[in-house]
């Protein structure tokens, strides 16, 4: 089983030892992490894919989004976990370490990715942000539902904040969205949707 460990890990030994049921890990710089979502973390991220999966089926688009899928950037020692991860499934025939470790490589088998930020916010905001760029994922949203990024990412004063980062010749152009702003999205063009719906998706009903 994965265990957190400040020795660094390759790729390969990580998805060797991973464990097949339990706890959530990712790598990030040959460091093994654990990965425990807290309540509000995961409704939201579970009414996202809910709208994601109703704008496929309108879409009629060839599209599947997996319980859990590690992203490898190109880097040896990094592998992350999205919270959501949209995937083409045609493009999945090429990818080779998906049958045996639910594993994709290539920024052209990933329509988008998104991060429901917490404690890591800082690896949300920079690392995960440039290597989605650099695979060529063709959108990345975060959502900052406590407002923990820097001001430098969504502003002063700090709000609950939905960004979209949307890539353009090679770059992510950057779009912040708060409070009832219509959320845009290239991937999912008639996703009706503010933000102010996706951070009250992970509030008590009670």
């Amino acid at each position: 089983m994965v265990q957190a460990s400040t020795t660094a890990l390759s790729f390969e030994d990580f998805i060797a030892t991973y464990p097949e049921q339990g706890d959530r890990y990712e790598l990030i710089e040959g460091e093994v992490i654990p990965v425990r979502p807290r309540g509000q973390h995961e409704l939201i991220a579970g009414f996202l894919a809910l709208q994601f999966g109703l704008q496929i089926q309108q879409q009629q688009q060839d599209w599947v989004i997996p319980t859990t899928c590690v992203v490898k950037p190109d880097r040896p020692a990094a592998g992350y976990i999205p919270d959501i991860t949209v995937l083409d499934w045609v493009a999945l025939e090429t990818e080779h370490l998906w049958e045996r470790a639910s594993t994709v490589i290539a920024g052209s088998s990933i329509r988008l990715v998104v991060e429901v930020v917490s404690t890591n916010w800082r690896d949300d905001y920079t690392l995960k942000l440039g290597d989605y760029e650099a695979m060529g994922i063709p959108e990345y949203w975060l959502v900052d539902y406590q407002a923990l990024g820097a001001q430098r990412y969504i502003g002063s004063p700090k709000k609950p904040t939905l960004t979209v980062c949307s890539l353009v010749q090679g770059e992510y152009q950057v779009a912040l969205f708060q409070g009832e702003e219509r959320v845009e999205s290239a991937v999912f063009p008639h996703l009706e949707l503010t933000a102010e719906q996706v951070f009250r998706a992970g509030r008590s009903r009670l």
